[in-house]
């Protein structure tokens, strides 16, 4: 199930940790985000250091579909709605701020950038998208709402935005990776006030960025509550139409088109880690109804966090973590967010100001709709008095049969049938007894 950026592309290998040490900024994380971080402190001559528990690059970033785009489905009249247009208008900025360092880092690195418009669409309610297309005029944005798609969809129309990005994430980490500090295969096993405790040695740090995805430390900042897990899945296709521009859902459940050379990524079938889901079924049934000449090259599976509001969660890590910092949350739009968290904080380690702080601040208020549903989702499988357990708070996993895996409902951890971990936030491998398997 490996991706098509995984399939092209020659990642740089780095070592391990030998031994401790200490450095101002520890980046945990090998991600898009945390990779990003390294490399604007490593422009400024910062004393820092990245911890990969695996390899960098390897764990969602090589699953993203890739949009570099400000446009986060039909967030901004929800933002104006909800936190006032001043909060959408800094919203807008950072992610415009994102998209155009991209733009401007793409220009040195060969990584397949390519401008296209960007297109959020939906299935009926049109009412939806003209409120969109008029928030984003009130911030400066000229969106325009459309109504013939080249799509194999009965639309309502779409709202859309010229001049955003797509690229291949894997070409562009293995340009900018170059010459940063990194340790990767070092797993942290423990973090302390300034210290953090892994598989190689310990790290002492003034400031210590999280950036692993899930956050891994339970007990500041109530991301157990504030986060749930989603999963999708992607077909690569060859012999399907070449649609220009980059299409997704604005209800969230839809279908996501881009294309990539002479493939059309195809996207979809989206549910809670943990729920009943359809993989990659419907997604090969579309195409096969739609496009029966069309092969599949490559197929894969992403996860994504989710926040309570749809805004990510960027900054101090709790009220009482001095020096502990997070970027988390990202809602599916990894691609911008991980540069806007890389700014923040970058500015935050340094004590610089930065005026979208309070926008993505984790401290932010948690009074959603979406807490109730994460809080009993925890409770009912914390509950569960059988089956194979989530070493992270002990809720009963679930089989996935689709993909062959034990999938925790409550926070999204994974492992494969013999209980190898795959995705986080747990940290090591859980017990699966032989009546399981």
């Amino acid at each position: 199930m490996a991706s098509v950026w995984e399939k092209t592309v020659k990642m740089p290998r780095f070592p391990t940790l030998e031994g401790n040490k200490r450095t101002r900024v520890l980046i945990i994380g090998g991600g898009m985000a945390g990779l990003l971080c390294a490399h604007m402190l490593e422009g400024m001559g910062e004393d820092y250091l990245l911890v990969e528990a695996e390899e960098p690059g390897g764990g969602v970033t090589r699953s993203t579909t890739a949009k570099i785009t400000v446009q986060h489905g039909l967030i901004y009249d929800k933002l104006v709605r909800t936190r006032g247009e001043e909060s959408a208008r800094l919203y807008l900025q950072a992610n415009q701020w994102a998209a155009a360092r991209y733009r401007s880092l793409c220009r040195e690195i060969d990584c397949d950038y390519e401008e296209q418009d960007s297109l959020v669409y939906l299935r009926r309610g049109e009412g939806a998208l003209n409120r969109e297309v008029q928030a984003l005029r009130r911030l400066g944005v000229q969106a325009e709402l459309k109504k013939d798609l080249p799509l194999p969809l009965q639309t309502a129309g779409a709202v859309c935005l010229p001049g955003q990005g797509q690229f291949h994430p894997l070409k562009f980490l293995a340009g900018i990776t170059k010459g940063l500090k990194i340790c990767a295969n070092t797993r942290v096993l423990q973090l302390m006030p300034g210290k953090a405790v892994t598989d190689r040695g310990d790290i002492h740090a003034e400031h210590i960025i999280i950036a692993t995805h899930f956050p891994m430390l339970n007990k500041h900042g109530g991301y157990f509550l504030k986060l749930y897990q989603h999963r999708s899945y992607v077909l690569a296709l060859k012999n399907a139409p070449h649609f220009e521009g980059m299409y997704v859902d604005g209800s969230g459940n839809g279908l996501s088109f881009r294309r990539w050379g002479e493939l059309l990524l195809l996207g979809g079938g989206g549910h809670r880690t943990g729920k009943q889901g359809g993989g990659w079924k419907p997604l090969e049934s579309f195409a096969e109804k739609h496009w029966p000449e069309a092969q599949v090259v490559s197929r894969w599976a992403t996860q994504d966090c989710m926040t309570l509001d749809g805004v990510p969660y960027m900054g101090p890590y709790g009220k009482n973590t001095k020096g502990l910092w997070v970027a988390t949350g990202f809602n599916k739009w990894g691609m911008t967010s991980s540069m806007v968290a890389a700014k923040l904080l970058r500015d935050g380690v340094q004590s610089m100001e930065n005026p979208w702080a309070q926008v993505f601040s984790p401290q932010r208020s948690v009074l959603h709709p979406q807490l109730a549903v994460n809080a009993l989702e925890a409770t009912v499988n914390m509950l569960t008095p059988v089956g194979p357990r989530c070493p992270h708070m002990g809720c009963a996993l679930k089989w996935n049969e689709q993909e062959r895996s034990w999938d925790c409902p409550c926070h999204g951890s994974r492992f494969d049938r013999r209980g190898r971990l795959l995705d986080n936030p747990a940290d090591g491998d859980t017990r699966i007894e032989k009546a399981s398997l």
